[in-house]
């Protein structure tokens, strides 16, 4: 497996939830679930193409254990949790895109 696609236990090799880039260029943001080995719990992490200001992440509680993670107020995650503490804002990783 090519190192360059895990980021200590990070398994960026497994991530689910990034589209392709479309043809005209979107400046927008996106959100992916990135597995994480070390901790058996995955990572929400947005991606935003670089020269772009970094975007303001919010989490907004829908129902019971289910919140959804916004990226300068766009939805771009929606995840659910069985035990323990919801998202925080700071529990989402901010990826820097190339383009």
């Amino acid at each position: 497996m090519n190192k360059d696609k895990f980021d200590g236990a990070l398994r960026w090799d497994e991530a689910a939830g990034l589209m392709q880039m479309p043809r005209k260029k979107q400046a927008q943001p996106q959100g992916a679930f990135v597995p994480d080995s070390r901790t058996n719990r995955d990572q929400v992490a947005v991606v935003y193409d670089k020269g772009n200001p970094p975007p303001e992440i919010t989490i907004r509680a829908i129902s019971g254990s289910v919140q959804s993670v916004l990226a300068d107020g766009v939805a771009v995650a929606v995840v659910a949790h069985a035990a323990g503490p919801g998202l925080s804002a700071e529990d989402v990783l901010l990826v820097e895109r190339t383009v």
